[in-house]
Parts: structure tokens; C-alpha cells; sequence
């Protein structure tokens, strides 16, 4: 899981940077990511680049993760920090949310929220 972890938490750096190429790119082609925002999921790095881009233009969100562990499927599931300010500044969110994932070829082939 050494690796994995590593990619998970690359990808949660860039995207606090907002360097959405960089977390793309640690994506696999048809990856399924959770729509956090409006429920369901999204498909494929387009739909998740534009997601993001919808996102970034209402919310300020910064996740940072604590805790990593493997279930018995093999998903790598992380306890996340989440800070949600508007675009404001003004504090909308401070939790821990969960965040699951699988790992394909070393890219992050799907990610759901628990």
C-alpha cells in the first residue's frame, strides 16, 4: 500500500494547490469519482476536471488526510479533514468526512465518499 498511499496523497496536495493536471494525471482514463456536491458520480478525467471547475467557482474546499486503512476489498479507505470556506472566506464546513478508493495500474480508478 506504500506506493498507493503515496499517490493518495500527492493527489490530495495538488488538488489543495489547485493543480488539477497533476491530479488528473494520477487518474485512471474512466475513473468514477464521487459528485460530493449533487450526489452520484462523475466519469472519466474530463468529467472530473469539470466538475472541480464548477466547484472551485463556489467553494474553497481543503482536504487533508489523516488516516489510512485496506478493507477486506482491497479499497484503501482515508479519514479526511475537510475545511469548506466560500469564496468569501467564511467558514461553511470543518468535519472528518471518508473517503474510499481502488487503485488500478497505480492510478486511482474509483473514489467514493462513506
Amino acid at each position: 500500500m506504500n506506493s498507493e498511499r503515496e499517490l493518495l496523497i500527492d493527489a490530495y496536495r495538488e488538488f489543495n494547490a489547485r493543480n488539477i493536471e497533476a491530479v488528473l494525471a494520477r487518474m485512471h482514463p474512466d475513473v468514477e469519482w464521487a459528485n460530493g456536491m449533487e450526489a452520484g458520480h462523475v466519469h472519466g478525467r474530463e468529467g472530473v476536471r469539470a466538475y472541480w471547475t464548477r466547484q472551485w467557482k463556489m467553494l474553497d474546499p481543503h482536504v487533508e488526510p489523516l488516516k489510512f486503512e485496506t478493507d477486506q476489498t482491497g479499497r484503501i479507505l482515508i479519514d479526511v479533514h475537510q475545511v469548506v470556506h466560500d469564496l468569501q472566506g467564511n467558514l461553511i464546513l470543518d468535519t472528518i468526512v471518508h473517503h474510499a478508493y481502488r487503485i488500478r495500474e497505480n492510478l486511482i480508478e474509483r473514489m467514493d465518499i462513506e
